[in-house]
């Protein structure tokens, strides 16, 4: 079991950089802490030099790009705890190098050092804010932390270590959460998410389709837009993620592959499905490609057996109903979601049939006045056939009084809150839903190898 916890460590008070990054480091690789210096370990930098290492990358960065290293970040630090008793000192410090691998991606140097003077033996990892080439920062991303969490919880599974539990819900401190207030960025989301639905080829092929709701582009370094009742212009990067330039045009592109390749568009699932070795071996699959296959399979059951541990699931059967209460409440989420969207369709065309009605209410008075006159049709025909239209679509939908427009503009802004809200639900619960299946697949597929073992060796000799 292992708790991690992210620091960007900042330049000491009264201190220059140089003497606060030989302070921090000088301070995770004490003799006295690492058993004499044993238990340090380095990936692209000496730990004797390593201050010096990472002091000199930051010139090398403003050198290289022309950029001043904004800020007072010298360095990054990981601590990984263990629990009392459960690991050694040399297997944590392996944990700790390979835990800052796959944080990191290889892009950074870093020491690993291992401290044993406390009952739980816990790593000090620290790697260089500037990457190898000199050319970028590390940039301390949102949830950086839980994403560091879960890669060690899976590090853990991977090497039969138990993993923190989740404390139950009635054990958790309670906080009032309030809604999101419904913004004009919110409102164009949900234009550009309608239009999603109707699959543009590309980011040309969408903004045209905004031009034609009347949304005026802008196009020069960066992309924005405009309604009709807004002042200024809203850049798309400045949208939530998932409606931002580049998601956009990866979305687009993913969707057009998928869509040529007769699969379903939408991200990939966090659990995938196992590949079967079996039948790639008896297709004549390469040594290479069934090592990978074997690395790959170790890596998603252990996805699973994180995702079954975190959603307290102890048996087949239960994953089994899981797996049909997700389909049935994603379901739910769709139709009502559908529901909406039609009411608010409806809302639209009743409005503009008000609107109309109005405007042209006079012009019809006159008409009736002057008898129903030919000449006086021929000379407002637009007005007379709008006010018609509105009369006819009154009629059909039953109304013996007519609606406030801005009681229609309530409910519609209503509708289409509650409409986001539940269409983040519902890809929540779709995203759930695919890895309740997946991990129920998976799971069919190890109890299959399990008791088949015999019936397999006997097609291998035949």
């Amino acid at each position: 079991m292992a708790a991690t916890r992210l620091i960007a460590l900042h330049v000491n008070k009264d201190k220059g950089v140089s003497a606060s990054m030989h302070e921090r480091i000088d301070y995770s690789q004490n003799p006295d802490k690492t058993e004499n210096g044993t238990l340090i370990s380095s990936y692209e930098c000496e730990p004797e030099t390593a201050a010096e290492e990472f002091l000199l990358s930051r010139r090398q960065y403003q050198e290289a790009t022309g950029r001043e290293y904004k800020g007072d970040i010298i360095a990054y630090q990981i601590r990984q705890s263990f629990k009392p008793g459960e690991i050694t000192p040399e297997e944590c410090n392996k944990m700790g190098y390979e835990l800052a691998m796959r944080f990191t991606k290889g892009r950074h140097a870093f020491t690993v050092s291992t401290h044993t003077d406390k009952a739980h033996i816990h790593n000090h990892i620290i790697f260089n804010s500037i990457d190898l080439d000199n050319t970028h920062k590390f940039k301390n991303f949102f949830f950086s932390g839980i994403a560091l969490q879960r890669l060690s919880d899976i590090e853990c599974f991977e090497h039969g270590y138990s993993i923190i539990k989740k404390k139950p819900y009635a054990e958790r401190t309670k906080r009032t959460v309030y809604p999101k207030r419904h913004t004009i960025r919110s409102e164009l989301e949900a234009v550009i998410e309608d239009i999603l639905k109707k699959k543009p080829k590309d980011l040309e092929d969408l903004l045209e389709q905004l031009s034609r709701q009347g949304y005026e582009i802008k196009r020069e370094k960066h992309i924005a837009v405009k309604g009709r009742a807004q002042k200024r212009f809203i850049r798309l990067d400045s949208l939530s993620e998932g409606f931002r330039t580049q998601d956009l045009i990866k979305f687009l592109e993913d969707d057009q592959r998928s869509h040529s390749a007769g699969q379903p568009s939408g991200k990939r699932s966090k659990i995938d499905l196992l590949i079967d070795l079996q039948d790639k071996i008896q297709q004549g699959k390469g040594i290479g490609y069934q090592h990978w296959a074997k690395v790959y399979n170790l890596k998603q059951m252990a996805k699973v057996l994180l995702f079954l541990q975190e959603n307290d699931i102890h048996d087949f059967a239960k994953l089994e109903q899981m797996s049909k209460e997700s389909a049935a409440r994603t379901d739910e989420l769709l139709s009502d979601i559908k529901q909406k969207e039609a009411r608010m369709k409806e809302i639209k065309v009743l409005r503009m049939h008000i609107i109309n009605y109005s405007k042209t209410r006079n012009v019809y008075v006159e008409y009736r006045k002057a008898g129903y006159s030919k000449n006086f049709f021929e000379t407002h025909r637009e007005e007379i056939t709008l006010h018609r239209a509105a009369k006819y679509a009154f009629d059909q939908l039953g109304l013996k009084k007519i609606p406030r427009v801005a009681e229609l503009n309530e409910e519609f802004t209503r509708l289409a809150r509650e409409k986001n809200a539940e269409y983040a639900e519902y890809r929540k619960e779709r995203d759930r839903m695919r890895d309740l299946i997946n991990a129920r697949k998976n799971a069919e597929m190890i109890l299959n190898e399990k008791e088949q073992p015999n019936e397999r060796e006997q097609k291998k000799q035949i």
